[in-house]
């Protein structure tokens, strides 16, 4: 049988029989479109968070009260938490890998400010914030480096807060008050939008001693330390936790580097990924019965064509060809429907929702379609098989 003849002999069993070949397609395409669909999403989310956390560097850890594990007896008295304090952070500075550190404590309250009143996100926080988070400043001066024990009331303002209570006005040199407390302002931030759904324009920034005193706190809520590129982040982490036991007696605090939060999200969205991915693959399983069940009436329907190709010298191997070929084919349309579906109500989502990313590589493009023709392959056999085997003499003499 020649090339050409094979082609044709499928091409016009596929379209002398269009119903059988769409819904065939069909189980293949709405598979496909669901694998792509749920992937792109969670691509697209992972990429997103990603993009947040590495905005602010890759060479942050971050240190909190208490220890993040469970003992099989109560401590008593040798249980108590030590507070993360000021003086933590203070020391933590002359480590030698250590670029920056920034004591941080965090609160809601009400600011009254040119008349106007908000509510709003206090972070008490240290000089080194900017540039241990990436922010700029966008007028006036960040928090200067008082004593960390009696800071100055000085606060800088998001972008949002100076627009809601300074609408018209230079904010830089007026006060504002804080829980009872008055506070000059001194500076105004750059932009930064929302990160991991926390606005940061929407904040007031006031120094971490006062911040404290401000939630009637003992401990910060986090230390943040920036250290040099180019350090082993296992030995920066070996040498902070050495360095607070022996401030504190024990390990009585948590320290997570900013590849072990990414290896965690990574971790979750990868599950998330395969339970997507799962439901995809139970649509492509039925489709692929789908495939085995329309192959199997196809060769039952046409076993006098079978009987006369073999009897005009068609081999086995080239009937079995010929079947397996229409199931590949069949396999591969209905991939490229389920990729172009796929992509195209990711991207109309995007467009519906523009805060919902998404996402699909090159390579997972491909390999959804190398996958759809594999399944037909497979699901093809055993019709196929089934074809070739057929006695010519008895398949002619069917009817």
């Amino acid at each position: 049988m020649q090339t050409r003849d094979f082609i044709r002999l499928t091409g016009t069993s596929l379209l002398a029989h269009k119903m059988r070949s769409f819904l065939t397609m069909l189980g293949i395409t709405v598979g496909i479109t669901a694998v792509v669909l749920l992937t792109s999403i969670g691509e697209g989310l992972y990429k997103f968070i990603i993009a947040e956390f590495n905005q602010f560097g890759t060479t942050l850890v971050a240190i909190n009260p208490g220890k993040t594990t469970t003992a099989g007896m109560s401590m008593g008295v040798f249980g108590s938490t030590r507070p993360l304090t000021i003086d933590d952070a203070e020391a933590l500075k002359h480590l030698p890998f250590v670029k920056s550190v920034v004591a941080f404590v965090q609160g809601n309250a009400e600011v009254e400010g040119n008349n106007r009143t908000r509510r709003t996100t206090i972070y008490g926080t240290s000089s080194a914030f900017p540039e241990t988070f990436s922010i700029k400043i966008r007028s006036g001066r960040f928090l200067p480096d008082d004593d960390p024990a009696a800071p100055r009331a000085y606060a800088v303002l998001g972008i949002k807060m100076k627009k809601e209570l300074f609408p018209n006005v230079n904010p830089l040199g007026q006060r504002i008050r804080i829980g009872g407390d008055r506070y000059r302002v001194i500076g105004v931030m750059e932009s930064k939008g929302q990160i991991l759904g926390f606005d940061m324009d929407d904040t007031v920034f006031i120094p971490a001693a006062r911040g404290l005193e401000l939630f009637n706190r003992d401990s910060l809520v986090e230390i943040d330390l920036l250290y040099k590129e180019g350090a082993n982040v296992d030995n920066v982490v070996a040498g902070i936790k050495k360095f607070l036991i022996n401030r504190h007696g024990r390990e009585d605090f948590t320290i997570t580097s900013q590849e072990q939060m990414l290896e965690v999200l990574g971790s979750i969205l990868n599950v998330l990924t395969f339970a997507v991915g799962a439901i995809g693959g139970i649509s492509l399983f039925v489709g692929a019965i789908g495939i085995i069940t329309i192959m199997t009436i196809s060769v039952n329907e046409r076993t006098t064509e079978i009987g006369l190709l073999r009897a005009l010298g068609s081999t086995r191997k080239q009937v079995l060809s010929l079947f397996l070929g229409e199931a590949i084919v069949l396999s591969a349309l209905g991939g490229i429907s389920g990729l172009t579906l796929g992509i195209g109500i990711a991207q109309l989502l995007h467009l519906a929702l523009p805060a919902l990313p998404v996402h699909t590589p090159i390579n997972f493009v491909i390999l959804a379609e190398v996958l759809a023709i594999s399944i037909g392959l497979i699901a093809g056999v055993l019709p196929a098989r089934r074809a070739a085997q057929l006695d010519p003499v008895e398949a002619l003499r069917d009817e």
